[in-house]
């Protein structure tokens, strides 16, 4: 047995792949579009590791997805917490948990999905403005 990819639901392509592609940093493997079913399928990996993919499945027909946060979330290791954090928040994005020590964070995708951010390595050392950030919403 071996560990696929995840599948989450998605209300906008451009917005998702924004938030996946320019702000996580995840590439597009492959995309499938099935006009019979009426549903457009991305698979998305971290850059040379197309092993662990998430697949955004978009419905052509309209629906309301919400509870974003009782599907769990998503975890991927980043080179740098910081930096990848600032990055977000500089495209627009809430940091619901700030990266206070240095190791983990949350934010949330336009579809509320959580996902979960892990310093590689050791902690970092914190530093500010992370530090002090308080939590915003739920993560």
């Amino acid at each position: 047995m071996r560990y696929l990819h995840t599948m989450v639901r998605v209300s906008n392509i451009e917005d998702s792949l924004k938030f996946y592609c320019e702000g996580l940093g995840l590439q597009e493997n492959r995309r499938i579009e099935n006009e019979k079913g009426r549903f457009t399928l991305i698979f998305l990996s971290a850059p040379g590791d197309e092993s662990a993919q998430v697949e955004l499945t978009y419905n052509w027909d309209p629906e309301t997805y919400d509870g974003g946060r009782n599907f769990g979330h998503l975890a991927y290791r980043v080179e740098d917490i910081y930096a990848l954090c600032q990055h977000l928040m500089d495209m627009g994005y809430t940091i619901n948990r700030p990266p206070r020590d240095g190791h983990m964070a949350f934010v949330r995708s336009p579809d509320n999905i959580s996902i979960e951010l892990l310093q590689e390595g050791d902690h970092l050392e914190p530093k500010e403005p992370w530090a002090s950030m308080a939590n915003t919403g739920e993560w």
